[in-house]
C-alpha cells in the first residue's frame, strides 16, 4: 500500500505536465519541432538520468554537449539548462520527497539562501560580460576541478560520514551560505552549479554521507533551475526561442528520466555514478581544448577558473578541520 501511495502521489504530477504538453504540442502545430530538435531528446536520456542520480543537474551533460559538439551558443545551452532542469530536476525532488529519502535541511535552506541571492546577482553582472569561447572553457575548467574534488571524496579520502550536518556557528553558516553565492554565480553563467559547489563542500568540509547530499543537491539545483528559468523567461526577457524547442522537445523524457536516476543511485554503488561522472568531466576538458583552442589569455582564464573551483573544494573545507575533528570524538 506504502508503494502503491508513493506511485500515485507521483503520477498525479506527471500525468498533469504529461496533458499539458500533450496539448500544448497538439493545439500549437508543434510536433515538427521533433524533426530538427529531436537529438536533444536523445542527449537528454542520459542527462536527467545523472541529474536525478548525482550531484550534478542535467545541464551539466547538456551544457558540453550542446556547446561542444553541436555549436551550440552557450547562451541558448544555459538558458534550456534552466527550463530543462526546472522540469526533471524538479520531477527528481518530488520522488525524493515522497519515497522518504533522507536530506539535509540546514543544507538546503542556508545553501539555497546564497543560491538565489548568487543567480540574480551573477545574470544581471556577470553572465552578460562573458563571452561564448570564455563560457565555454570555464565550463570545462571548473568541472575538472570539481571531479578531482568528486575523485578525492569518493577514492582517496577516508572518512567516517555522518547523516546530517552538526550545529553550525555563525561563522560556518556564513561560510556555507558563501559557497551558496558562489555555486549561483556559477549557475547563471552555466546553468548549473550550485550543487556541485555545496555538495563538494558539504562532503569534504562535514563528512556529510554523499546519500544524504546527493538528493539534497538535486532539490537545491531544482530551485536554483526555476529562479533561472523565471529571470530569463519572464523578467528579463532572454528566453531564445531555440531553447524553448529544444526544451519542448525534451519535457516528456526528464520527467521519467531524472526520478529514475534518484530511484537507481539509493540502489547501485555511488563509487560506479562517480566514475562515469569523472571519465565524463575529462573528455569534455579534452574535447574543449581539441575545438575550441585556446589562446594565451583564454587558457589563463581558464586556469584562473580552475585554481578558483580547487580553492573551493580544498582550501575552504579545511579552514575547519579542529571543529569537525572535535565534533567526531
Amino acid at each position: 500500500m506504502k508503494n502503491r501511495n508513493k506511485f500515485l502521489l507521483f503520477t498525479l504530477p506527471a500525468l498533469l505536465v504529461l496533458t499539458s504538453w500533450l496539448l500544448f504540442m497538439q493545439f500549437t502545430e508543434s510536433w515538427e519541432l521533433f524533426r530538427d530538435n529531436w537529438f536533444m531528446a536523445v542527449v537528454m536520456i542520459f542527462g536527467s538520468f545523472i541529474a536525478g542520480a548525482s550531484s550534478e543537474g542535467g545541464g551539466a551533460i547538456a551544457y558540453p554537449v550542446m556547446t561542444l559538439l553541436f555549436n551550440i551558443e552557450p547562451d541558448v545551452a544555459r538558458n534550456f539548462s534552466f527550463a530543462i532542469q526546472s522540469v526533471g530536476m524538479t520531477f527528481a525532488s518530488i520522488w525524493i520527497i515522497i519515497s522518504g529519502i533522507k536530506i539535509e535541511k540546514n543544507y538546503l535552506l542556508l545553501a539555497g539562501v546564497g543560491g538565489f541571492a548568487g543567480i540574480i546577482f551573477g545574470t544581471i553582472y556577470i553572465s552578460p560580460l562573458i563571452k561564448p569561447d570564455f563560457a565555454k572553457m570555464m565550463f570545462v575548467s571548473f568541472w575538472l576541478s570539481f571531479g578531482i574534488a568528486l575523485w578525492i571524496v569518493n577514492f582517496v579520502k577516508s572518512q567516517k560520514s555522518r547523516q546530517k550536518l552538526p550545529k553550525l556557528s555563525s561563522y560556518q553558516k556564513l561560510e556555507l551560505l558563501f559557497v551558496g553565492i558562489v555555486g549561483g554565480i556559477f549557475s547563471s553563467v552555466l546553468g548549473n552549479g550550485l550543487d556541485i559547489c555545496t555538495f563538494s563542500f558539504v562532503v569534504l568540509k562535514y563528512g556529510l554521507s554523499e546519500k544524504v547530499a546527493t538528493p539534497t543537491s538535486v532539490i537545491l539545483m531544482a530551485s536554483n533551475a526555476i529562479i533561472g528559468f523565471v529571470l530569463h523567461s519572464f523578467f528579463l526577457d532572454t528566453m531564445q526561442p531555440e531553447a524553448v524547442n529544444y526544451w519542448l522537445v525534451s519535457i516528456p523524457v526528464v520527467i521519467f528520466g531524472a526520478p529514475l536516476g534518484a530511484f537507481v543511485i539509493n540502489r547501485i554503488g555511488r563509487k560506479n555514478i562517480a566514475l562515469l561522472l569523472i571519465v565524463i568531466i575529462i573528455t569534455q576538458f579534452l574535447t574543449a581544448l581539441y575545438v575550441i583552442r585556446p589562446d594565451l589569455q583564454l587558457g589563463l582564464f581558464s586556469l584562473m577558473v580552475f585554481i578558483t573551483g580547487i580553492l573551493l573544494f580544498f582550501v575552504l573545507t579545511k579552514t575547519n578541520q579542529h571543529f569537525t575533528n572535535t565534533f567526531r570524538s
